[in-house]
């Protein structure tokens, strides 16, 4: 296996293991970086793992790593984190910079290949500012869409159901358009608990343990930033960086600010627009109640399928069909089969040339960040 290859691993417990194994080598330079877990309830190993420490001599600046929110996207996250690990960990200063890695924040949705927890949630949906962010009447246009992204029958003849897939998201696109369409699918919804993209009725406790581990670090440290890892959205060979509607900068300053060629808002005119997205979160707590220290946080979006019609398309359908398979089964094995695999190539490609390309921009971005927020 070639050495980029061999960064994304096979499964959740051996990207788990290696997590750990990084501290003995972090500790050379941070000896007070700690481990820590959080487990999940249950009779399963499930845990959030944690590598954290306080820089050596000041607390000025704190690096934040997170990865696996939407489970199976934790490989590739893992990757990258290993990747930031081995090759840029030692450019920080450890006198100044303190350090959190947090590896797989929906571990159960990283064993079993979900994006979302064992109870439905898509974890994106549910880091909103207070409980009234779980209201149901959040997205009404949802009800236009549920029929069609939550078919109730067991899935059969794949052919057939793609005709009426496409039979239908012309219905829908006609009285919607693409953006109506793209809004009412993607903002996220708190009424259909077996629905894509819910986002639950209270706080997660993925999302609750996340939450304790960011207010830490913005009372201890004056300058924070966050890099969080997501696949499946943008163009296959071009990792986006998806900033929070909340940052004040465009996205043609972030380009050329930190040297990258792809820079979107969240936001229906550059990307798309999240309920209870995490890293809105990470603003609202800094503006609310930490404002006079300085923030930057952002998404990774590596992309899987493209931004072509046919990535367009088929991404919805591969998630449409994996929620399906999920509540109501499959008439065949080999069905089965091939549900799993389109939803895999969705978040977690196989292909070498896509892992080389999604490491690159990697590298790109880490370098422009880290040099343009004073960490190099």
């Amino acid at each position: 296996m070639n050495p980029i290859s061999a960064l994304f691993p096979e499964n959740y417990e051996a990207s788990r293991a290696r997590f750990r194994s990084n501290l003995a080598h972090i500790q050379e330079r941070w000896p007070d970086a700690q481990l820590s877990q959080h487990a999940l309830p249950g009779d399963e190993d499930l845990t959030i793992d944690w590598i954290q420490s306080p820089a050596t001599q000041r607390n000025e600046k704190v690096f934040i790593l997170t990865t696996g929110e939407h489970g199976i996207e934790g490989y590739v996250g893992s990757a990258m984190q290993q990747r930031f690990i081995e090759h840029y960990l030692p450019r920080l200063d450890p006198a100044t910079t303190g350090l959190l890695f947090v590896h797989a924040i929906n571990p159960w949705g990283m064993k079993y290949h979900r994006r979302v927890n064992v109870n439905n949630v898509d974890l994106n949906r549910n880091f909103v500012w207070g409980t009234q962010g779980f209201s149901t009447a959040i997205n009404p246009e949802y009800d236009q869409v549920n029929s069609f992204l939550n078919p109730t029958e067991k899935i059969g003849n794949l052919k057939i159901g793609n005709l009426k897939f496409y039979a239908g998201l012309l219905v829908l696109l006609a009285k919607m358009n693409i953006s109506g369409f793209r809004h009412a699918t993607l903002l996220g919804q708190y009424r259909y608990p077996q629905g894509l993209y819910y986002g639950g009725s209270d706080y997660q406790e993925e999302t609750r343990t996340l939450i304790d581990l960011y207010r830490g670090a913005m009372e201890q440290y004056e300058q924070i930033l966050h890099l969080d890892m997501h696949t499946g959205y943008g163009p296959r060979y071009q990792m986006s960086l998806v900033n929070s509607v909340h940052e004040k900068g465009s996205s043609a300053q972030f380009v050329e600010r930190f040297n990258y060629p792809l820079v979107v808002a969240a936001n229906p005119n550059e990307f798309y627009a999240i309920q209870g997205d995490m890293v809105d979160y990470l603003y609202d707590l800094w503006q609310r109640e930490f404002s006079e220290k300085r923030l930057y946080s952002t998404t990774f979006e590596f992309g899987t399928l493209g931004d072509s019609i046919f990535g367009i398309v088929h991404s919805p359908r591969a998630m449409i069909l994996e929620n399906q398979l999920c509540w109501h089964k499959a008439e065949s094995d080999s069905l089965r089969s091939q549900v799993v695999h389109e939803f895999e190539e969705l978040f977690n490609p196989a292909a070498d040339d896509w892992h080389a390309k999604a490491v690159a921009d990697a590298d790109q971005a880490f370098d422009g960040i880290l040099e343009a927020e004073g960490y190099l």
